[in-house]
Order: structure tokens, then sequence, then C-alpha cells
């Protein structure tokens, strides 16, 4: 079939209108059709790259995202993993104090109850150095039946406290009188005698006035003279435990009456069998004299 020279290529609308009419030459028109037909190709191409690239960058970038919240999900578990070393080995701290505190009352006066407290000073040993979402739990359990059982021997230590302070608040912790120590508790050289004797209490150097002050809260028991004392006042404290008071020049209490720490009871003097102004301070337990350096403390 013989290709016509010319061609008429027509435009028009969908309603038949004509918009624009062309004359090409053969040769025009196979030009205009190769590059259409380029055009298209690489057009083609492109879309096809195109599309390649973003499938390419969508699972790249998911992949991305992933990474990007694994990350973050280690260093959230290795900031949980470093906290509960740390919870573990405060937890061993404190049960070495509870320890040193309880270790001079001997075994008895701490908690009776056993405990299920773990060896060595972190956190149970893992095949990883993540603790895995299996386990995570598990190790939250211990770790809060550890502080639970910490915490019942902190309150078992209060409550034992609460109690010894109370003791220790009644026992006569303080001097009467602040002055040298002429004579110490024990075997002595008598004063009146070439042999040696037991004494008691405490002479504490003074002159006849100074005042004399109550050690611990109790009730007097006897104010008025003794044969060996002169005058003198006994305090009993409770627990046993009693205070006397001799050679006193006058007295601030009388029998019967309770007295606190700090009050002045008496004042010093060299009354009874004394070779000097001095306060005879001795400490009474169950009837029986014991050495007052063992209470004294302030």
């Amino acid at each position: 079939m013989r290709v016509p020279a010319r061609f008429d290529v027509l435009i028009t609308r969908s309603d038949g209108r004509r918009l624009l009419r062309l004359h090409l030459s053969r040769s025009a028109l196979f030009g205009v059709v190769g590059v259409t037909a380029l055009t298209v190709g690489v057009v083609g191409t492109s879309l096809g790259m195109l599309y390649r690239d973003y499938v390419t960058y969508r699972e790249h970038g998911s992949t991305a995202a992933l990474l990007g919240r694994l990350d973050a999900q280690r260093a959230l578990i290795d900031l949980y993993d470093k906290r509960v070393q740390d919870v573990w080995a405060e937890v061993q701290n404190w049960r070495a104090v509870h320890a040193k505190i309880w270790a001079p009352f001997s075994p008895a006066a701490g908690p009776g109850k056993q405990t299920t407290g773990i060896g060595g000073g972190g956190a149970p040993s893992r095949a990883d150095d993540h603790p895995g979402p299996g386990n995570v739990p598990e190790e939250l359990a211990r770790l809060a039946s550890a502080v639970q059982e910490e915490s019942e021997s902190l309150r078992s230590l209060e409550r034992f406290f609460a109690s010894a302070n109370k003791i220790l608040a009644s026992l006569p912790s303080r001097w009467p009188l602040r002055g040298p120590v002429n004579s110490d508790y024990g075997k002595r050289l008598s004063p009146w005698a070439f042999h040696s004797e037991f004494h008691s209490g405490l002479d504490i150097g003074a002159a006849i006035g100074p005042p004399v002050e109550d050690p611990a809260p109790g009730v007097v028991v006897f104010a008025g003279p003794h044969s060996e004392y002169g005058i003198t006042a006994i305090i009993d404290h409770g627990n046993e435990t009693r205070s006397v008071y001799g050679h006193l020049s006058r007295l601030n209490v009388r029998a019967e009456q309770t007295v606190e720490r700090g009050q002045l009871i008496a004042w010093t003097g060299n009354t009874g069998r004394s070779s000097g102004p001095h306060l005879h301070y001795e400490i009474q337990v169950k009837g029986q004299p014991v050495n007052p350096h063992s209470y004294i403390w302030e």
C-alpha cells in the first residue's frame, strides 16, 4: 500500500466542533509519532523506576522505624536493669546495717522470721545482659519481696528501739554533779583503817553547797538522815534500778515525790561518815550496788 505524501490532522471537541486542523508532511508525521513513542517509553520507564524506588523507600523506612523502636526499648531495658541492680545493692546495704544494729543485742533480740534473701550484691544472673519479657515480672516480684522483708525488719527494729528508748530514758545516765572522782567504785584503801574495803559508789569531789540534779525520772523512796551517809536521798527509777545520794547538806525533795531528769534534788555537804565535802553517788540494781560508770554516758 502506497503511503500518502501529506496528512491532515484534525483535532475536534467531543461535540464535533473543530478546534485545530494541521497539514503535516509524511516525514513530519513520522517524526511526531516517533517522538511521542519515545516520550511515552521514557515516561513509562521513569515511572517504573520511581515505583521501585518508592517501594524500596517504604521498606527501608519501615525497617528504620522498627530499628528505632527496638533501640528505644533496649535503652529502656538497660535503664530498668541498672535500676534493679541499684535497688538490690541498697537492699543488701539495709541488711548489713540491720545486722550491725542487732548484733550487740544477741540473735534473740532480732526478728525471729527467717527471710528468703538472695546471695550476692546485684541482680540474679541471666544468660544475656538484658531481662527478657518473661522474667521481668519475676524479677520485680523478687525485688518487691525483698523490699517487703526489709520493711518488716525495719518496723521490728523500730518497735525494739521504741521499747529500748523508754528503758534508756529511765536509767540514771547523767552525772548528778560535775567534779573530780576522789574515790572510784570497787576496792580501795579504807580512809578509816589500814586495810582495803569495798566502795559501793563514786565519791565526787565538791565544796559544800553545789546543786545535785536527778539523772533520770523516778520516785523518791527515801529522803532523810542515814547512819553511814548522813543526809541521804534514794530515788527509784523503775526496772529495779535505784540511785543513792549521800553526805548532803540539804534536801530539796521528800519521800514519795515524783522527780524528773535534771530536777534539783539536794545540795552537796559533809554529813555522815565523811572525811570532807563530797557527794557519794551510788547505783543499785536489784538491791546490789553496780559500777555507775556502766550507766553514765552524758
